[in-house]
């Protein structure tokens, strides 16, 4: 047995988590396990023994509410906590113990796969490969209608549980592991209601979605599985983005794959996987040309054509198109929407203040729910998070001594920068606000003045005008493109953009830039809704989080990044990288020394 010890670590939101460590003398790579529903990091001591790779450090977590690790005995409240938790942790492993992300493999089993493929997906780790094990992209319930069912039950009782029905006898033909598991008081046998929900939803999206998935990945799959589902598994492999994916089936196995009788099978797969992916250099894919070809291209050049005259579909999006111009114009949201655009900076600032407004109740009834639509509380979401990393973009500049000047190349009507600047009047910072349109400008500066805030400058600006971002003065230490690049098709322009900024931040400034991955109801905007862009269909080609780091790595070393629940905006802080000359000067002086 190879010998582990114990370590916490802190979580996203503080929440202090356990870990295990199997030391190996390399520390030029790793491998990190995630382990099951219910199970916690122990029960991975048999795998690390049979993976037989002394030399490699290995880490395993006991997830929120699992094991010895704090929280209700059963998980957390939402599954995408739980992925904020996987990157919390692969980040720990990677800071505290000097290991670059690129040299580590994650390993997930079932629950813990499906963690691991959403933090894959959500936000874009450079690590070195994917292992998924039983992934479970859809549980058997056994229940007929047994979402719809879930979903009811945590309107009704929001913390509700519900206690597994798996028994060591379905996981696995090893009767010492059956007994194991049986008598394991380790083990959480219940299930936060909303957590299951959210796993479901996470499944869903990134079946849809996986194209944008790109880490190299081995899927070992139980062929007599009882617990999970085959065909999801399938859909998703099939549909994965990697260049190299591969598939083994292992017919006779229980759900238990890595503790089956005869686990030698697929513990040797994923020890070949490893060791090949450690023997070849890590490599990225090049998604600048995404906008030119890929998935995400071929859904938009979709979207962009009308559908034929026959299809039911177009029939449905006229009725609802017709609805909205009409009854729908008793929304104050609404008829913004129609009058400014549904993307203007004016309806980003209405979504903010979330305060439902209308001709007669009725008016206030539809705009309410309006504003309680998914992608709108996405936006209300992303603009915590922005708040949250303009705090800490601001906290960071001025702790590394350099003045606070807060630059937001495309700033609409300005709430949140300015509410921000407003409670933090401690840093004394210094903001200059730009946006190409006059009216966004002007309510932008109406605000300024009745916050009452000194060193806030408005002006009319394009976000895409390289050359003019490269001349701004003062040169900002904090910048901001918010809302800007989802609204673009092309790559280009957000490259000059991107360029102009990573010339324009001081040495050491930060960027924070967001990005939408995904929207479930991409079409329904596409056919029905209108862009601020002369009243044409608002048609958004997404771009994988992947797509935008690399494109905002031209100047910029991301840090952090933030992801709302349901995935479908997202926002990152990044740190200038040094120029050249800097990194010489640093060359020299070392040399000198």
């Amino acid at each position: 047995m190879r010998n582990c010890r114990e370590r916490v670590f802190h979580s996203f939101d503080n929440t202090q988590l356990l870990y295990r460590i199997w030391d190996g003398p390399r520390r030029d790579r790793a491998i990190v396990l995630l382990h099951r529903g219910h199970e916690h990091s122990g029960r991975w001591q048999d795998m690390v023994d049979r993976l037989d790779l002394p030399d490699v450090p290995v880490f395993a977590w006991d997830a929120r509410g699992h094991g010895l690790s704090p929280g209700r005995r059963a998980p957390a409240p939402a599954f995408q906590t739980l992925v904020r938790d996987a990157d919390a942790f692969v980040r720990h492993v990677s800071e505290a113990h000097g290991i670059a992300m690129e040299d580590i493999v994650v390993l997930g089993h079932s629950v813990g796969a499906v963690i691991a493929a959403t933090w894959a997906h959500d936000f874009a780790p450079p690590i070195r490969g994917l292992i998924l094990g039983s992934p479970a992209l859809r549980i058997r319930l056994y229940v007929p209608f047994a979402i719809p069912l879930l979903r009811l039950l945590d309107r009704i009782k929001p913390d509700a549980v519900i206690r597994s029905y798996v028994k060591g006898r379905l996981l696995t033909h090893d009767v010492e592991r059956q007994r194991s598991y049986d008598s394991d008081r380790l083990i959480t046998p219940g299930i936060a209601v909303k957590t299951l929900i959210g796993l479901h939803d996470a499944a869903t999206r990134i079946i849809r979605d996986a194209p944008a998935i790109t880490v190299p990945t081995l899927m070992l799959v139980s062929g007599a599985d009882w617990v999970v589902k085959r065909s999801p598994q399938t859909a998703f492999f099939r549909r994965l983005g990697a260049v190299r994916k591969d598939w083994q089936l292992f017919p006779d196995f229980l759900h238990d794959t890595f503790g089956e009788r005869d686990r030698h099978r697929p513990i040797a797969a994923a020890r070949a996987f490893i060791e090949d992916l450690f023997d070849r250099p890590a490599r990225q894919p090049d998604l600048l040309i995404a906008d030119r070809e890929g998935p995400s291209q071929a859904e938009h050049r979709c979207l962009s054509r009308p559908l034929p005259v026959w299809s039911p579909k177009r029939a449905g999006y006229g009725v609802m198109r017709l609805l909205l111009r009409s009854v729908g114009r008793l929304s104050d949201g609404v008829r913004l929407g129609w009058r400014s655009g549904f993307d203007s900076g004016a309806m980003m600032d209405y979504v903010y203040r979330d305060r439902a407004g209308g001709i007669s109740p009725l008016g206030r009834a539809i705009d309410r729910l309006y504003l309680d639509s998914v992608g709108w509380r996405g936006i209300r979401t992303r603009k915590r998070h922005l708040e949250a990393m303009l705090d800490r973009a601001m906290d960071e500049a001025r702790a590394a001594g350099l003045p606070v000047r807060v630059t937001d190349i495309a700033a609409g009507g300005g709430r949140y920068v300015l509410e921000a600047l407003d409670r933090r009047r401690d840093l004394r910072a210094s903001a200059v606000l730009r946006d190409i349109g006059r009216d966004n400008v002007e309510s932008a500066r109406a605000l300024a003045r009745s916050l009452r805030l000194h060193g806030v400058s408005v002006e009319c600006g394009d976000a895409f005008d390289g050359a003019g971002l490269r001349r701004m003065t003062p040169r900002p230490t904090v910048a901001i493109a918010a809302g800007l690049y989802e609204l673009f098709p092309g790559n280009d322009r957000v490259r000059v953009s991107l360029m102009g900024l990573g010339q324009a931040v001081e040495e050491g400034g930060f960027l924070i830039y967001t990005n939408q991955p995904w929207h479930p109801q991409l079409e329904f905007i596409a056919r029905v809704l209108t862009s601020f862009r002369g009243g044409r269909p608002w048609v958004m080609r997404r771009r994988s989080q992947a797509e935008m780091d690399q494109l905002a790595a031209a100047g910029f070393e991301k840090l952090a990044m933030a992801i709302d629940d349901d995935g479908i905006f997202t926002v990152s802080l990044a740190r200038r990288r040094p120029s050249p000359a800097a990194i010489a000067g640093i060359h020299h002086t070392v040399a000198a020394e």
